[in-house]
């Protein structure tokens, strides 16, 4: 199979089951597009990781992690393409018992805090901005009204930044790396 067909596309793409083509520039061509952005960036930061810590409560190493989360947004990508996959209530109930077993292990959230401190910290900081934008682009989708989005998909990406925000958090903590605070002045 050829990366190309040489032919050109006109601006245009095709989703999968989908007989008519639909421009590069449409809602679920972005929202696709921005799904594969945070997939490809949570590559870099998987392998950042690789001598990392574990992540509670399974104690699964972080690059493992987060191996499992790029799969799991190829599920999304699929679900939203078209395909008869979906993205599960469980995966989402998974994701957030991480994050509060994350959240155990660090003084509470009172503030916003200033991204950097670790190199992998501030990659994790990046990719949670980018699951934002995903999340903002398959919301798009839904509200053109052309294709169902599902509960579980929806609520899948907002935990995903929800817990990139944590990995971000944690890696800073293991380091020993305080939180500093923006001081609006």
């Amino acid at each position: 199979m050829s990366l190309f067909t040489g032919k050109g596309d006109g601006g245009t793409t095709k989703t999968f089951g989908c007989n008519q083509r639909v421009s590069k520039s449409s809602a679920v061509a972005e929202a696709l597009g921005t799904l594969d952005e945070i997939n490809s960036f949570l590559g870099i930061c998987k392998e950042k990781s690789r001598a990392s810590f574990s992540v509670p409560p399974q104690d699964i190493p972080l690059h493992e992690l987060l191996h499992q989360t790029q799969g799991n947004l190829f599920i999304v990508q699929a679900e939203l393409a078209g395909a008869d996959k979906k993205m599960s209530l469980d995966k989402v109930k998974e994701t957030e018992t991480i994050i509060n077993e994350i959240e155990k292990l660090m003084p509470p959230i009172t503030t916003f805090f200033i991204s950097g401190g670790t190199e992998l910290a501030a990659h994790l900081d990046f990719a949670r901005t980018l699951a934002r934008r995903a999340e903002r682009r398959v919301v798009a989708v839904r509200d053109e009204g052309r294709q169902e989005i599902g509960d579980a998909m929806l609520a899948y990406l907002n935990r995903l930044s929800s817990l990139l925000y944590a990995l971000a958090r944690l890696t800073n903590h293991l380091s020993g790396i305080t939180e500093e605070s923006p001081k609006y002045n």
